[in-house]
């Protein structure tokens, strides 16, 4: 009997699945990639029990489940309906990554973190002030809650209100077990009282909308680290180009280092290219989401 071939059965929440992620799948070796767009919690079960039991206990090494969509917690309760789904020795190995936040905000932390070591913060991002403005958003939100296991101080901040960012930042502490607070960015004013203290800044707000000005970021007396992920101009952080990986912010009270987005970008690819590799060399059940991204980012990095 011929090889399995490998087989990706993508489901997402929403209308249609990302061709950036057909793409990554199939470049990473899976030769036949099948969207399942508008999927609900309740249709886990049977879906994924559907994908296990027809290839046989050898061929489920050759099947995958990745989740998409662009709810971060959504993907999650995908993810663990999964696993419920699976009965041993009928496993897959099963990826979620909604609209790529979840490898990016590793890259972003991952990233962070090693740039703040090259500026000579000995312990990186533990005990660090981490401010991610724009935070609010999927890869703000996740960043969060890397960067607080990394043993950061983190504030979402939001442009909103101080209210929108306490509710995301109290979510995240309670579901995950952190310490994350929220603030308002919603004034010029406001903003500077967080940068009164941020030695790291992280900018995850939607593509094309500057978050912060260079003489605002110039302000941050503490900041050692800036990192943007928005390649669309305006960009999120004015003064840091998309092709920076390590720039020296002049003007900067204490010499900071700046990233673009390209540079948080080509760890994301690296990112999530190996996790769909690492999904087609498991031999059992494996379920990555963002902490296993984080795994990964910073093993690039090292």
């Amino acid at each position: 009997m011929p090889a399995k071939p490998n087989i990706l059965h993508m489901l997402v929440p929403d209308a249609r699945v990302s061709p950036f992620d057909v793409n990554m799948a199939i470049d990473a070796g899976f030769g036949h990639v099948i969207p399942y767009p508008t999927v609900t919690l309740d249709d886990m079960v049977n879906l994924v029990q559907d994908a296990i039991f027809s290839r046989g206990p050898t061929g489920v090494r050759h099947t995958g489940i990745f989740i998409g969509g662009r709810d971060p917690w959504m993907a999650l309760d995908m993810l663990e309906a999964s696993r419920s789904a699976m009965v041993p020795p009928f496993e897959v190995a099963v990826f979620a990554d909604p609209s790529g936040g979840y490898t990016t905000a590793a890259a972003l932390v991952a990233v962070v973190d090693a740039r703040l070591h090259e500026a000579g913060v000995s312990a990186g991002l533990n005990g660090t002030e981490v401010a991610i403005f724009g935070g609010t958003g999927p890869v703000g939100v996740v960043s969060a809650v890397l960067a607080a296991d990394a043993g950061a101080g983190v504030t979402i901040v939001s442009h909103r209100s101080e209210k929108v960012a306490r509710e995301h930042a109290d979510y995240v502490s309670e579901r995950f077990g952190v310490k994350v607070a929220g603030a308002d960015g919603s004034t010029p004013e406001a903003r500077g009282r967080v940068l009164e203290s941020a030695q790291a800044v992280m900018s995850t707000a939607k593509a094309g909308v500057q978050i912060l000005s260079e003489k605002e970021l110039m302000t941050a007396p503490e900041l050692r680290v800036a990192a943007d992920v928005n390649a669309v101009p305006p960009l999120g952080l004015e003064g840091i180009g998309v092709t920076d990986k390590g720039k020296v912010l002049e003007g900067s009270a204490r010499g900071a280092i700046g990233v673009g987005a390209l540079g948080v970008g080509d760890i994301k690819y690296q990112t999530q290219y190996r996790l769909f590799q690492d999904m087609l060399a498991a031999k059992g059940a494996v379920y990555l989401e963002f902490r296993a991204a984080m795994e990964r980012a910073t093993e690039l990095l090292a």
